[in-house]
């Protein structure tokens, strides 16, 4: 098996993926845009996630199709991304019809990102709306990983976190992609090292091919986070990695929500600790429903292996990609371990 050509979730036929970010205030929105309307679920695994539209995604729910699914910094002031967004994608002509009236779907999650050293004093006119509306904009099959789109102003325990995305092509021919926002409470790294905990599931060196320590005895295995490395606050709400894994196979709503909770295993090999009280961590899935399974038992089982996976995959890259800005509150990867 190989990632696919990109190497990012638009490695899956039908989607795009559009960042904006503002500098000033460090902090951005990732959009996921279908070309069609596309079947989607979630799985919650953190006890501080912020959401909005996310009911409507559970199987039982009415809702079959979502037009964009958003990912945005800023905690509950970034859901007005989800209405930047919806409102574009209507000027677009994308959404739910009923009668002359027009309700694009745009389930959105946020991170935690008040505190990381941008200027947050926007007063009555937060900018996340118009985030969401250039994030639509600016949809294509290419996009920055790192210090881009929703992981603009992400941090984790010890270093800067940012957008991370990956693909892999399955083994009975179909595609799995991940994206994520990293903002995690944890960290990605083992101790002390530049190692990262995701090691094992890297394929051709896409985050510094580094392996394990050399000494796996020596590696410690404390719970280090945030707050027990005084960066931030122990507070519910303060973290959260969020984020979107997509494939081409045809899936029913509750196949989809199974292969949400069975990706949350790749927060798990990659972040350490997850899940967490204070973390609201979240995995969308969206199925652009291209690809029919010949072997649905066998190949559901490898959907929900294979997205673990990716996941890990995606979060290293989101860490491993990020770039400095002035005002950062912790070093990026590549310049804490540049040696």
């Amino acid at each position: 098996m190989t990632p696919g050509p990109r190497n990012l979730i638009t490695d899956v036929p039908g989607l795009k993926v559009g960042n904006a970010h503002c500098e000033k205030t460090k902090s951005g929105v990732t959009a996921l845009i279908p070309d069609k309307p596309a079947l989607a679920s979630v799985a919650i695994a953190g006890g501080a996630p912020g959401t909005r539209d996310i009911a409507l995604l559970e199987p039982e729910q009415t809702v079959s199709a979502v037009d964009a699914l958003v990912l945005s910094g800023g905690s509950a002031y970034g859901l007005d991304a989800g209405s930047g967004a919806q409102i574009r994608l209507a000027e677009l002509g994308k959404g739910f019809k009923v009668g002359n009236a027009i309700v694009p779907i745009t389930p959105t999650a946020i991170l935690f990102d008040l505190l990381n050293g941008g200027d947050k004093s926007w007063g009555r006119t937060p900018i996340y709306r118009e985030m969401g509306i250039k994030a639509v904009d600016n949809a294509s099959e290419q996009f920055e990983l790192g210090t881009a789109g929703a992981g603009f102003g992400a941090t984790t325990a010890d270093l800067k976190g940012g957008l991370g995305s990956a693909s892999l092509i399955l083994p009975q021919g179909g595609t799995v992609g991940a994206m994520i926002a990293v903002n995690a409470l944890g960290r990605t790294t083992i101790g002390e090292t530049p190692c990262f905990w995701a090691a094992p599931q890297e394929y051709n060196k896409e985050f510094g091919g580094l392996g394990w320590p050399a000494d796996t005895a020596q590696i410690d295995r404390s719970v280090q986070t945030k707050y027990s490395l005084g960066t931030v606050d122990l507070t519910p709400g303060t973290n959260t990695t969020i984020g979107i894994v997509a494939t081409d196979l045809i899936l029913t709503k509750a196949e989809a929500k199974r292969i949400a909770i069975a990706a949350h295993d790749g927060y798990a090999r990659a972040i350490w600790p997850a899940h967490t009280p204070m973390d609201g961590d979240l995995l969308f899935v969206i199925s652009t429903g291209k690809r029919k399974m010949q072997d649905p038992i066998a190949e559901l089982l490898e959907l929900g292996a294979y997205a673990a996976q990716t996941v890990s995959r995606a979060i290293a890259r989101g860490v491993y990609c990020a770039a400095a800005y002035p005002d950062d509150t912790v070093p990026t990867w590549k310049d804490h371990h540049a040696s």
